[in-house]
């Protein structure tokens, strides 16, 4: 199978669960010629600043532009990045963010945790780079009216891709080849 060129290196950015061998960031990663994703923690998994550091690691290591594909908290983690480093950035595809005041369900980290783990308050300014934020009509983790103000907020462009749930394979994603085609849109 060929690889999907890219003219920026894609930084994967990957949410709480990490690296999940069935989910498209994973299956992305191994179709794209140019990449790099921000490994796994072995501690201090819930700590925002120790993940944005490890985002900030792989971009040093980076020549050239980047797109940032980040998915769930991954996304959180941009955005706080962002308010914290600057590095010309060509683009982001943010999936799925969640909402960080919303409950949610059972086996997923509280509010207060979060909150006390440094990922509350969630950055609201503008990023200094375009961005695709995407979103479901049917996301546990986040309503729509939710990730709608968390794209406004950055200056992003929403894309509603309707009911998929939390983009994930247990939304029944796996593969998402659509992904493909957004980062080919932000390399242009």
């Amino acid at each position: 199978m060929d690889k999907l060129q890219t003219a920026a290196t894609v930084l994967i950015v990957p949410g709480l669960r990490e690296h999940v061998a069935e989910h498209w960031q994973t299956l992305l990663e191994a179709r794209l010629s140019k990449v790099r994703s921000v490994p796994p923690r072995e501690t201090d998994k819930l700590d925002c600043n120790a993940r944005v550091e490890a985002i900030q690691h792989e971009l040093e290591q980076i020549d050239g532009p980047v797109i940032l594909v980040a998915h769930s908290a991954g996304v959180l983690m941009v955005a706080h990045w962002a308010a914290q480093y600057s590095r010309p950035i060509k683009g982001a595809l943010l999936a799925a963010p969640p909402d960080l005041d919303a409950d949610w369900p059972p086996g997923y980290p509280s509010a207060q945790t979060l909150r006390a783990q440094g990922w509350n308050p969630l950055p609201q300014g503008p990023l200094p780079f375009p961005s695709l934020v995407i979103a479901s009509t049917n996301d546990h983790l986040a309503s729509l009216p939710a990730v709608t103000r968390m794209a406004h907020g950055w200056g992003s462009e929403l894309r509603n891709l309707g009911a998929v749930g939390h983009l994930n394979p247990a939304a029944g994603f796996g593969p998402w080849p659509h992904a493909e085609a957004l980062i080919q849109e932000l390399d242009r």
